[in-house]
């Protein structure tokens, strides 16, 4: 199996993607969800198969979703607290 599909990023959430296949667009992506995501803003083309690796997505999962829902919503990844309170506090240090 495999699939054209077209990769957004949402303008409102860094690091949040939408997969779409190419034929069909955004139409079958729920209105409230593309309300939360933005105005899609395409970022490439690609050809997914089962076999391709993605950095942070199991291609398999994508196609089995767009396939089933007509989209599949890659979320940011989730910041370790602990990461983020010395992020914080890095950035107060003087340079």
């Amino acid at each position: 199996m495999k699939v054209l599909c077209d990769i957004y990023r949402s303008p409102k959430k860094e690091e949040m993607y939408l997969y779409v296949d190419k034929r069909e667009g955004t139409a079958r992506v729920p209105e409230n969800l593309l309300e939360l995501f933005g105005s899609p803003q395409h970022l490439t083309t690609m050809l997914l198969t089962p076999e391709r690796k993605l950095a942070r997505a199991n291609a398999d999962k994508v196609l089995q979703d767009v396939r089933a829902r007509g989209y599949y919503l890659q979320m940011p990844p989730v910041a370790d607290s602990e990461m983020s309170e010395i992020a914080l506090k890095n950035s107060k240090l003087q340079r």
